[in-house]
């Protein structure tokens, strides 16, 4: 090439435009193995409302289809994926179209991954890394609009680390922006997400009662329900017994939705309950997201219920309320307490035991739980030991007799008011069928509005059109149907509940009043029933064994402060334990040495006032001949069965028993084990004498008050018996 040919090449080449930087080292990166494998675009957008009102980003993100073209793709080797339009990039759990680009990558399918940026792929480290990481194992590229980037690379790596830090902190700033503004609103109590039924949120931004006057009536009904049985189960069983259904209106939207009715359910109830908007309060940050409890692919999952303290927002007295903040504290504490734990009372249930939850034992001052031996024999024994480990055990307590005291106070209690009972419970039976009535009545009025409309929409149509006319016609039948069989419905409720009380009603309601004790043994009265009238009045009752005897001190803590304190003597096993068993035994020995006979003396002690270790149980001629028979005051059984008589020390099997407190069962059991001396004799039956002298009978009570097993060697051996002498004859 001559001079002049070279200085024309240079000055061509000068007055060129250079490539860009990111080109150049784009175009180096870039090898032929790269563009064997698919050029993968990456389009994201972060919200719905972005798709639809940022058309220019999107347009932007698909044209990098074309950058592909130009770095040496051909058309058919470029993939664009855009599943994720709508899908925020904080995390990679809710992008399928991320995942997919995982996916692609980790097959060794892909040569350049394309982004508008690095934002556009990831706004998280954790899965920003996991992409680098993968590329650069199976040497795909990454590019954005400043570049093209190996993962591979130190530098390249460096940079973009770096970028992805950048990223995630962006996402961090504009989040804790939005937080920051949207507390700031809900301190305001402006801050307004989903309204519950029964308001409506204005266009002006004021939140306003439900117009509809059957959907504030139905609330209140709900709250007025709760404040009388006590209880979220009972109330949806209240609704489902007088087919009331619940109001649900969506307006999640720019506009409230149609007014619609479901049937009601135990969730929807306990959600009115709790809610304070219905207190007229403001509250906001009820229902934290914890991200440990967070499942991927639920996005309301995670949420928990934090106490009133831990609520970032709240203003009482802010919106219009349905019931008081008092009622809305009480209604908590109620459901809290109906929630069956050691420490709350619980709901009344159908047992017959009348004072579960509120019997605590004075000794230890625990609450006492209610167990059954049988459906009819309920008791009441102290948890302390269960909860603590404690060895000592306070004694149980029959349900019968504390319920019955109980009860009978309450009774007295109730007494001075039975006219001003008789005159409430007019009123609230009648209010009660007032209300029904004129809930049926709202329902009647919603169903001639919707057959009205219905005929109004079928006469605007023309007749000629009958696309239409027969589509309206149709709606205008099922909504005279549907008014006819509520109409129906409603007669059918009329004769079964008409809506004043009968003469004979009345009556029977003023009887009843009168006699209270009638009215509270009544059949239709269940013990659910004289569970909540007993919460009504008494608050708690403390109960006090004395000692191991039969005597039990009973106070009743009444609504107001009031104590009451009783005595009633509960069963026992064994007459040693009874509190008078000294007086008892020594008029038993008087009226023997007197020359009574059992029948006269079982008579002559009931007369007495004395009592048997059953509470109800008097005294019969059988016990009194057993317990002549262990004082010693009968004939010894030997000389009327045993021919050949008993020695010195010698118990039949059962006066033993008898002595020592134990079962005749027991007691042959320690014979088989050899923990006792005993033979068998032949008298028209094979008969058992045991021999016991003083020493014996004290090791065998200590035997019997064992409680650890195994039992000791010095109580399971028997001493040495004397040699037995045979009995004399008798002359």
């Amino acid at each position: 090439m001559s001079a002049t040919d070279r200085t024309t090449a240079s000055r061509h080449q000068v007055t060129q435009p250079p490539l860009p930087l990111a080109e150049c080292s784009g175009r180096t990166k870039i090898q032929p193995h790269h563009r064997d494998r698919l050029a993968v675009v990456y389009v994201r957008q972060s919200t719905q409302r972005q798709v639809l009102e940022h058309a220019e980003s999107t347009a932007l993100q698909y044209q990098l289809a074309r950058r592909a073209v130009a770095l040496g793709w051909s058309d058919e080797r470029v993939l664009v994926i855009d599943d994720d339009l709508g899908q925020s990039a904080r995390s990679a759990t809710q992008r399928a179209g991320f995942q997919r680009l995982l996916a692609e990558v980790g097959l060794n399918h892909v040569g350049l991954v394309l982004g508008i940026d690095m934002s556009r792929l990831a706004r998280s480290c954790k899965d920003w890394y996991q992409l680098l990481e993968l590329c650069a194992l199976f040497g795909a590229l990454l590019a954005d609009q400043d570049g093209v980037y190996d993962p591979g690379d130190y530098n390249d790596r460096l940079l973009l680390g770096l970028k992805g830090t950048m990223s995630e902190a962006e996402l961090h700033i504009m989040r804790n922006r939005l937080d920051q503004g949207r507390r700031h609103k809900a301190q305001r109590g402006e801050l307004f997400t989903l309204l519950p039924v029964g308001y409506l949120l204005l266009a002006s931004g004021e939140v306003v009662l439900d117009p509809d006057q059957q959907v504030q009536a139905v609330i209140r009904l709900v709250f007025d329900k709760f404040a009388e049985l006590g209880s979220g189960q009972a109330v949806v069983r209240y609704l489902v017994q007088h087919q009331i259904r619940l109001p649900l209106r969506p307006n999640n939207g720019p506009r409230p939705g149609p007014l619609t009715w479901r049937p009601p359910t135990t969730e929807v109830i306990y959600d009115l309950l709790n809610h304070p908007i219905y207190a007229g309060a403001y509250a906001y940050g009820r229902h934290p997201v914890d991200q440990q409890r967070k499942q991927s692919g639920q996005s309301r999952s995670g949420r928990v219920t934090v106490p009133e303290a831990q609520w970032q927002v709240l203003l009482r007295d802010r919106l219009p309320a349905y019931i008081t903040w008092d009622q809305y504290l009480a209604n908590r504490e109620q459901l809290r307490q109906n929630v069956a734990r050691w420490d709350t009372l619980g709901v009344p249930r159908q047992g017959v035991a009348l004072l579960g939850g509120l019997v605590y034992c004075e000794r230890c001052g625990y609450r006492m739980r209610v167990h059954y031996r049988r459906s009819d024999r309920p008791a009441y024994s102290c948890s302390r030991p269960d909860r603590h480990g404690k060895l000592g055990r306070c004694p149980d307590l029959a349900a019968t007799r504390i319920d019955a005291l109980v009860s009978g106070q309450v009774l007295r209690a109730l007494e001075p008011a039975a006219l001003e009972l008789s005159l409430r419970a007019h009123q609230d039976i009648e209010g009660e069928r007032e209300r029904l009535h004129r809930h049926w009545q709202q329902q009647l009025e919603r169903a001639r509005y919707q057959s009205e409309r219905a005929r109004r929409q079928y006469d605007t149509v023309d007749p000629e059109n009958r696309l239409v006319a027969r589509e309206l016609e149709k709606q205008w039948e099922k909504a005279l149907g549907a008014q006819r069989r509520l109409e129906e419905d409603y007669a059918r409720f009329q004769r079964e509940l008409p809506r004043g009380l009968s003469t004979q009603e009345r009556d029977a309601i003023r009887s009843l009043a009168n006699d209270l004790p009638q009215l509270w043994g009544a059949p239709t009265t269940t013990p659910a029933d004289r569970q909540t009238i007993i919460r009504q009045l008494v608050s708690r009752v403390a109960v006090q064994i004395h000692g191991v005897t039969e005597v039990v001190g009973v106070a009743i803590h009444w609504k107001g402060g009031f104590v009451s304190r009783h005595e009633i003597r509960r069963a026992l096993g064994r007459y040693d334990r009874l509190q008078g068993y000294e007086q008892l035994r020594r008029r038993l020995v008087e009226l023997r040495e007197a020359g009574y006979r059992a029948p006269e003396i079982a008579g002559r002690l009931n007369a007495e006032g004395f009592r048997t270790p059953k509470t109800d149980a008097a005294f019969t001629a059988q016990m009194i001949r057993t317990l002549l028979s262990r004082q010693g005051l009968t004939r010894p059984r030997g000389e009327l069965l045993c021919p050949e008589g008993c020695g010195p020390d010698e118990w039949w099997l059962s006066d033993l028993a008898h002595e020592l407190g134990v079962s005749t069962s027991g007691l042959k059991g320690w014979i088989r084990q050899g923990w006792v001396h005993a033979r068998q004799v032949q008298v028209g039956g094979r008969y058992w004498i045991l021999w016991a002298d003083r020493e014996e009978l004290t090791r065998l009570r200590r035997l019997r008050d064992q409680r650890a097993t195994p039992f000791p060697q010095e109580l399971t051996t028997p001493k040495a018996r004397p040699k037995r002498r045979p009995p004399r004859a008798k002359k």
